[in-house]
């Protein structure tokens, strides 16, 4: 049985990692350490940087082989109304509000481009990450996945991509 060391809360966890986030989006993770909280505003949660405001989702592929899900915890960009909504709704159930627009804003390892990637954000509960959903429309790898679910070979790879275990 493999295992693996958490790097959000450092514990050892058995099995193989499920899923791979971002601490901020790309273009705020690209400032400087030592500048990075004097030009962008931002928790585990929400960034504001400039004119731009981001959202930490969850986007979800299920597994065919196994149960469960492999998550991507991207970060969004979203329009600031959106971005206010989502605030007032943080401690409350907005899962029947309409989803809003955004486009994801990390390059996923494994995928071809998904920078700037129009996506769908469904508003959760209280305790959840808001959900991404990408357009079946958008013919990206992505979609096709969201909706057909991974197998084992795909994951693996994915693991590979996001250096979770080696290659071959």
């Amino acid at each position: 049985m493999k295992s693996f060391v958490c790097s959000t809360c450092g514990e050892t966890h058995d099995g193989l990692p499920t899923d791979h986030g971002w601490k901020l989006p790309d273009v705020v993770w690209a400032i400087p350490e030592h500048e990075r909280s004097n030009q962008a505003k931002f928790d585990s949660d929400l960034c504001q940087f400039g004119d731009r405001f981001f959202i930490r989702c969850l986007l979800k592929l299920a597994f065919t082989q196994q149960p469960e899900y492999y998550g991507w915890g991207v970060w969004v960009e979203v329009q600031e109304p959106d971005f206010y909504r989502y605030i007032e709704l943080y401690d409350k159930d907005g899962s029947d509000e309409p989803a809003v627009s955004a486009t994801i804003a990390n390059a996923m390892p494994s995928y071809p481009s998904t920078l700037g990637l129009p996506v769908a954000v469904q508003f959760q509960n209280s305790t959840s990450r808001p959900a991404v959903l990408v357009p079946s429309t958008s013919g990206h790898l992505l979609a096709a996945e969201q909706s057909a679910g991974i197998d084992n070979r795909r994951y693996h790879e994915i693991l590979v991509a996001t250096g979770s275990v080696g290659g071959p």
